[in-house]
């Protein structure tokens, strides 16, 4: 039998400690296996291993600053788009109708426009697509974009309760289908 040092068995108990926040992170993104991966999601590309994402802000149609820090302990699915965007446009509904589906207890779709602060272009848009369930969110100087490595638009970024980077989908998705919101109870552990 091995004796331990007093200090390596307060190390060894830290680390442990420290560890376990990462044990229950964990289900979420084992959740996320290729099974679930397929039909309208079948681009999601996971990020291995998960990675925790800067605090980024952004505002509301009312010009309230919020940051991805305000949702914590939610799932949340950024979506990065455009008015001017034709696959954004397209995406639009699907985003609404699984916002609708899933709830806003555990869940939200945060669609950051790029369009720049202002209601002139999305709110009218918002109305003319009957978008009922989306709350209406701008990326000022498309500073979030640039924070979380946006090139393409649409993106949506996975987020779990957590605050990691599950993965992301470049280009457009059929957010109604049954995978996607089958995706999005997966990332909630």
């Amino acid at each position: 039998m091995t004796v331990m040092p007093p200090l390596a068995r307060r190390t060894g108990r830290r680390l442990v400690l420290a560890s376990l926040p990462m044990l229950f992170a964990l289900p979420a993104w084992a959740n996320i296996g290729s099974g679930l991966i397929k039909g309208a999601v079948r681009r999601f590309q996971r990020t291995e291993p998960p990675k925790p994402l800067p605090d980024v802000a952004f505002i509301a149609a009312d010009g309230k600053p919020l940051a991805l820090a305000d949702y914590k302990g939610k799932v949340v699915l950024v979506n990065f788009w455009a008015t001017w965007c034709a696959p954004c446009v397209s995406e639009m509904p699907s985003l609404d109708q699984l916002q609708q589906k899933m709830g806003k207890d555990a869940f939200i779709v945060l669609p950051l426009s790029v369009d720049g602060p202002t209601r002139a272009k999305v709110v009218p848009f918002y109305q003319d697509k009957k978008l009922t369930d989306l709350g209406i969110y701008f990326d000022k100087g498309r500073k979030a974009m640039q924070t979380l490595g946006v090139s393409v638009l649409p993106t949506s970024i996975l987020i779990d309760p957590s605050g990691r980077e599950l993965g992301r989908i470049e280009g457009e998705a059929d957010w109604s289908a049954p995978e996607a919101a089958a995706l999005m109870k997966a990332a909630g552990g």
